[in-house]
């Protein structure tokens, strides 16, 4: 009898493993011509009447889509958000316009289809590499992405002519450790002071001691992420700007 009740309880604790596990699926979207891996999570028991915003998650050179989002499904569940995390076509960085923006919007596109996404509550969250394409897709489609939360990444001089392309203030905030050997604090300023001075508000945290390991303390980033996040919202329907690149 012991035994089988040690049986029993061995195999409740595989099922739930089992569950958690598969509450973050992988799944393949064709997008510009390429088969491109993400990892989705969907809360449970969803009102379709009722909207969901939606996190787009970029990660870190050597990462993959799954880890930010597991990072964030302990939030998503108790706020109701609906996660989905692509991978770059290399791991180790993320190309413009290989990456972002548009498989970016097919990817949100696909997923509005299949849930009850709000469209003006769609946002990026980025880290390091994700980080600094997150600044880049956000000021370019900025009609389209509700707001965006970066986490270690900065942009450089040259790239004040992607900043002269927002057609909206989008709202950027910014997180970075005073220790980050990646992105320094210096450059991180720098990035913020130059969007400062062509009229973005963005809130800079410079977290005391902290290096560019998004990992040690991602519950702390994610909680004051999702507070600058969850009240902004596009006052129009989503409008996606298609650019033309040179070949």
């Amino acid at each position: 009898m012991r035994f089988r009740s040690i049986v029993l309880i061995v195999m409740a604790l595989s099922s739930s493993l089992v569950a958690a596990g598969q509450q973050v699926e992988k799944d393949i979207l064709k997008s510009q011509g390429k088969e491109r891996a993400y990892y989705l999570f969907v809360p449970n028991n969803l009102d379709i009447s009722k909207p969901v915003p939606m996190i787009v998650m970029l990660h870190g050179s050597g990462h993959n889509g799954l880890s930010l989002v597991e990072k964030w499904t302990t939030l998503a569940k108790k706020e109701r958000i609906i996660l989905v995390g692509p991978d770059a076509s290399d791991p180790a960085q993320w190309s413009v316009p290989l990456d972002a923006p548009d498989p970016l919007h097919d990817l949100v596109e696909l997923i509005k289809k299949k849930y009850p996404v709000d469209p003006r509550r769609v946002y990026l969250f980025g880290h390091s590499a994700g980080a600094v394409v997150s600044f880049y897709v956000a000021l370019m489609e900025s009609e389209y992405f509700a707001a965006a939360a970066i986490h270690a990444g900065a942009m450089g001089p040259k790239d004040t002519a992607i900043i002269s392309q927002a057609k909206r203030k989008v709202p950027i905030a910014v997180w970075v450790g005073t220790n980050d050997s990646f992105f320094p604090l210096k450059d991180v300023r720098a990035t913020v002071d130059m969007l400062k001075t062509r009229g973005f508000d963005v809130p800079l945290t410079e977290m005391k001691g902290r290096t560019h390991n998004y990992y040690e303390h991602s519950d702390e980033v994610n909680d004051m992420a999702w507070a600058f996040l969850k009240d902004k919202s596009l006052s129009a329907d989503p409008h996606y700007e298609q650019y033309l690149w040179k070949k």
